[in-house]
């Protein structure tokens, strides 16, 4: 027999297909970042970020396949475990939010401390002046800071082209190193690019945490709607309905004008 509510049932069952679509999504972001970085090189902190990816995706999964099985089999061990899944995730993704939209604001002056250390650029170590040819190139911009960053090795690219150079993205400097030279560099430093996308990255990942956590907050308040039947199988569903003592009646006019009839004696036999 039955215990739980077929539309019930139906509802968590596309709530947790949805669910395990989410982890495999970041399972499959994982994947394009350990693709992406094993193009362009080793990235600081790569390991512990795909495997944490990892993690959490087929966490994710799994939590979905425990609480589809719970629902369709009436199983209710398996939905206990789905609910405290959901209340543990709600926590843990609501405190990650929150940290991580109130440390936003300090983002700014920690990067441009870290980044200032590898000034001068012509001086930094071989990787660090890779990244920065590299973040060159895509961006059209030049130093971290500045084009002085470079000193007077400006690399080439932070080289316009023609076209660049009729768009106003560029300037022209002059150095000497051992002659007088003159370039058409990039005008815009780097540094407001980084920033900007790494705050846009950040903005994403609070939006998706919360939206998480408030998928993580629907999930436990059906997987308790649903073991609330299984431990009360027979209750009645309850149905929303006016109270009696709030009954339409006739209206204090109407029952003056038209007053309850009487009854008529009947008239006297003689």
């Amino acid at each position: 027999m039955n215990q739980v509510n077929t539309c019930l049932k139906r509802i968590f069952t596309v709530f947790n297909i949805f669910f395990a679509i989410v982890g495999g999504i970041i399972i499959g972001l994982a994947l394009l970042s350990q693709v992406y970085t094993n193009i362009n090189g080793n990235v600081e902190g790569r390991t512990t970020s795909l495997l944490l990816l990892y993690v959490v995706g087929a966490t994710t999964m799994v939590i979905a396949i425990l609480g589809a099985y719970g629902a369709h089999k009436e199983n209710r061990g398996c939905m206990i475990a789905f609910l405290v899944c959901m209340v543990i995730g709600s926590l843990m993704l609501l405190r990650a939010g929150i940290v991580l939209a109130s440390n936003r604001s300090q983002v700014e002056p920690t990067l441009e401390e870290k980044l200032k250390l590898l000034v001068p650029l012509n001086q930094a170590p071989q990787e660090a002046q890779d990244m920065a040819n590299n973040l060159q190139t895509l961006a059209q911009c030049c130093g971290l800071f500045s084009y002085e960053d470079w000193r007077s090795d400006i690399p080439d690219s932070c080289v316009c082209n023609d076209e660049e150079v009729m768009e106003d993205l560029c300037q022209t400097v002059s150095y000497t190193s051992i002659m007088l030279t003159q370039k058409n560099i990039y005008t815009k430093p780097c540094f407001p690019v980084i920033i900007h996308y790494l705050l846009l990255i950040i903005d994403i990942m609070v939006g998706i945490i919360f939206s998480l956590a408030t998928l993580a907050l629907l999930g436990l308040a059906l997987s308790s709607l649903i073991i609330h039947q299984m431990r009360h199988p027979n209750r009645a569903t309850v149905v929303l309905s006016v109270p009696a003592i709030f009954a339409p009646s006739m209206p204090k006019y109407q029952e003056l004008q038209n007053p309850p009839p009487k009854y008529q004696e009947s008239p006297p036999h003689y």
